[in-house]
């Protein structure tokens, strides 16, 4: 075959192929009705492309323009994460699903506050606060009331546990997800913060600091202002996991040291307890907490370790990690006992979790933080919290504490027992009943009841809780 033919033939067998058509079928002749139809299905199907390919490009610029107005607000929610979740030297994966990352101790978030550029942590322990009575020192055993009547307990610990621990000179780390700052629908500097109105209505000198119109209530006992310097608190809580009605809703238990100004914005607060909030952790788990403020709730301060500030020397235990086991109705009660107290030498704020042996020393709110807590706490609070949305018109079916009233006692409503300060001399002492006062909104949706029982050194009491929208609280 000459060099001509086999050209020939290679443009004849290498035609491209042209809209679905195969260019290189055999050749055959047709009729002029048949041959007239190929341009109309040519023209057509080339339509038909020219369709199609004005869609994609439609679609195309659709999603080119979604991925331009999301991409700036993921990438300043990625940059958030990245100062928020520091590098791990471990990380632990709860069956939870909490992700815990075991974070050098001098790398910490915490250390990031401005106030705190020159900060030496402190590693020495604090002179823990010395009891001056016996109240408060039975142990923490079985399970409701036993065969002499007396009242025992379980002590309840973290979930994270069961998976692993971190390494010394490391902090277990909640790790902070997109997903967890989505859900706020907030602006990234109001994430991991209270929502704060300044329309809150005046109070009275003595009155707890109670923020009203808002739709928070309250079931809480409370020490009066003025009443003495107050260098620290203790409770032991038991731990539930009350049914939240809201997605944006929350049930709390916690103990509050304040000082300033309850009118103004220069309020200090320091907190700790347990928690429920699907909107901040993504579940209904009870989950341990801390919080601060050195202005009322305006600029400062946050939950947990969403911001710098709470410095974190344990490598135990995990601040916004669930806790196990929880309590019961009519069968195992589970508490856990928080202790805060001023460290006479440095002035730290530091936070025990435990009691007895089985107790850790958390971290501290380091006192560069504050202003009127620099130097000692004039008011006391210890008691529940839930946020009120009236969905639908009608009080919230959220839960306080059980979701059971005071009256049902023990094994059904929740507790806060052996209530102490700490005195100027680092001394805890008791509260007197006749010290305590209460405060509870509306007794139709939570309430609270003082007690004083020491059979089983539990001293000064309360119970306190509800569940929320009920006949008497419609």
């Amino acid at each position: 075959m000459t060099r001509t033919a086999m050209k020939g033939r290679r443009r004849r067998h290498g035609q491209p192929r042209h809209l679905g058509l195969v260019a290189d079928q055999p050749e055959s002749r047709c009729s002029m009705s048949s041959c007239s139809a190929a341009p109309k299905q040519l023209l057509h199907l080339l339509l038909v492309s020219l369709l199609l390919a004005s869609t994609c490009a439609a679609a195309s610029s659709s999603a080119t323009a979604d991925a331009q107005y999301l991409s700036p607000k993921m990438a300043r929610i990625q940059r958030h994460l990245d100062r928020l979740n520091k590098p791990a030297l471990r990380t632990i994966q709860s069956m939870d699903g909490d992700t815990i990352d075991c974070v050098p101790r001098h790398e910490q978030h915490a250390l990031d506050h401005p106030l705190l550029r020159n900060h030496k942590i402190q590693l020495a322990p604090p002179r823990k606060p010395v009891s001056t009575s016996t109240s408060g020192t039975a142990s923490a055993l079985s399970s409701s009331w036993n065969s002499t009547g007396a009242r025992a307990r379980r002590t309840a610990w973290q979930t994270w546990h069961h998976a692993g621990h971190c390494p010394r000179g490391t902090v277990p780390m909640r790790r902070t997800t997109a997903a967890d700052v989505l859900r706020g629908r907030r602006s990234l500097f109001r994430f991991g913060r209270k929502r704060h109105r300044r329309d809150r209505a005046p109070r009275a000198a003595n009155a707890p600091d109670v923020v009203t119109g808002n739709g928070h209530e309250h079931a809480i006992a409370y020490t009066a202002v003025g009443q003495q310097e107050v260098y620290g608190a203790k409770a032991t809580i038991n731990v539930w996991d009350p049914a939240i009605q809201e997605s944006n809703g929350f049930s709390l238990s916690q103990l509050w040291l304040l000082s300033g100004s309850f009118n103004g914005s220069d309020l200090n607060s320091i907190e700790a307890g347990w928690q429920v909030s699907p909107e901040l952790y993504g579940d209904s788990r009870p989950r341990l907490f801390t919080y601060w403020t050195s202005d009322a709730y305006e600029a400062t301060g946050c939950y947990n370790a969403l911001c710098p500030g709470f410095v974190q020397t344990s490598s135990r235990v995990a601040i916004g990690a669930s806790i196990s086991p929880v309590s019961s109705l009519g069968g195992e009660q589970y508490d856990m006992t928080l202790l805060v107290w001023k460290d006479p030498k440095l002035g730290n704020w530091w936070l025990s979790y435990g009691d007895g042996g089985a107790s850790q020393l958390v971290g501290y709110w380091p006192a560069e933080l504050f202003t009127h807590l620099s130097g000692h706490a004039t008011m006391v609070e210890w008691g529940g919290e839930v946020v009120n949305t009236s969905p639908g018109g009608a009080h919230t079916a959220t839960q306080m504490g059980s979701g059971r009233f005071a009256a049902e006692g023990f094994g059904r409503a929740s507790y806060f027992r052996d209530l102490e300060t700490v005195d100027a001399g680092n001394s805890l002492a008791p509260v007197s009943l006749d010290a305590l006062q209460t405060l509870a909104e509306d007794g139709g949706c939570y309430d609270i009841r003082k007690a004083y029982d020491d059979r089983d050194g539990w001293g000064t009491h309360f119970y306190y809780g509800g569940p929320g929208h009920n006949p008497a609280c419609p």
